[in-house]
């Protein structure tokens, strides 16, 4: 997977809520602002 460049449109992508359920980007397009945080080794102790 390549880096996304600021402003450029992050790839569709889903994420598990529950055991039945996923949640994806595609699911708000057009609805809501998203904005996707990611925080390296959070809750993991090193």
């Amino acid at each position: 997977m390549s880096n996304l460049d600021i402003g450029q449109k992050a790839p569709d992508f889903s994420l598990p809520v529950s055991r039945e359920q996923k949640l994806g980007l595609q699911d708000y397009l057009g609805k809501k602002n998203i904005v996707l945080a990611f925080y390296p080794l959070d809750f993991t102790g090193g």
